[in-house]
């Protein structure tokens, strides 16, 4: 699937209010953004992204992602199917591991091999009737190993929680051919202090998985950036500050070889952030 420009990456659209969601959809869609992308941790995925393809004319809807040990990979090809039958080819596949510690929880033990468990999963997708073609899935794919995966079994990556170096890396890896999303989130504020509190808050859960926090150190942040939450490994993966500053980070990634950045906006109480939406609209899509 080709795609280009500035999407939205989005908890809330996809475990906030259905119908706030839907309304949000609509107008993300109307104000230019070329991708939706909600997270998924297991349950009625499928639900939420209908409810977001039916809200919208134009966006590509994207899982960022679909969780591949609480999904059959039969019933994803189905749902996918179904949904491309209704609304068109707007559907894009965002597919992972996810982590250890939180599959692990679930039913200790059963997050082992993961990339055999990846290509186990993808083995499935292509044996499906009807089958879920290799360029309308990408993977959430941070190290050499699965990005490799990704360049061979996928139509590219969408790498999650990550710097334009490594995206300049991930373009490397992949060659010029398949589609780089990366992820980029950010707090627009005009003060520093509140921001990079609010994107300490947010980072320091995902430094505790061993995925994000070893993709990090392969870029050079120490044991201490990543223990203490540092200001430093804070402004590498988050952009705190105003609109020009989100663009600047969104335009670093670009000149870095990402097709797509898909923007997460982070803000105190974890609500929709319409205004921020609306208000980097210009500066990202004009």
């Amino acid at each position: 699937m080709k795609l280009d420009g500035v999407g939205i990456w989005s908890s809330q659209l996809r475990f906030g209010d259905p119908a706030a969601a839907a309304a949000a959809a609509a107008e993300l869609d109307d104000l230019g953004y070329r991708a939706l992308w909600i997270p998924d941790m297991g349950g009625p995925v499928f639900d939420a992204l209908e409810n977001l393809l039916g809200a919208s004319r134009r966006a590509v809807i994207a899982t960022g992602i679909l969780n591949l040990w609480m999904h059959e990979p039969a019933d994803v090809a189905a749902g996918r199917a179904a949904l491309v039958e209704k609304f068109g080819d707007r559907l894009l596949l965002g597919i992972g591991v996810s982590h250890a510690p939180l599959i692990d929880q679930q039913e200790a033990g059963r997050y082992r091999l993961p990339l055999r468990a990846m290509t186990g999963f993808l083995d499935a997708l292509d044996a499906a009737s009807p089958p879920v073609p290799v360029a309308d899935r990408v993977l959430a794919a941070l190290g050499p190993k699965m990005l490799e995966v990704a360049r061979t079994r996928s139509g590219g990556a969408h790498p999650y929680l990550v710097t334009p170096e490594h995206t300049a890396s991930t373009r490397a890896a992949l060659g010029a051919g398949p589609l780089l999303a990366p992820e980029q989130t950010v707090v627009l504020t005009d003060d520093r202090a509140a921001g990079l509190t609010i994107g300490r808050k947010f980072l320091a859960g995902y430094l505790q998985l061993p995925n994000y926090a070893n993709s990090l150190r392969r870029l050079g942040f120490t044991d201490d950036d990543i223990t203490e939450v540092s200001d430093r490994i804070v402004d590498a993966t988050i952009a705190v500050g105003d609109e020009a500053a989100i663009a600047q980070r969104v335009g670093e990634h670009r000149a870095a070889g990402a097709d797509h950045v898909c923007v997460q906006v982070l803000n105190a109480d974890n609500s929709f952030p319409t205004e921020e939406w609306r208000r980097l609209a210009p500066a990202l899509l004009g």
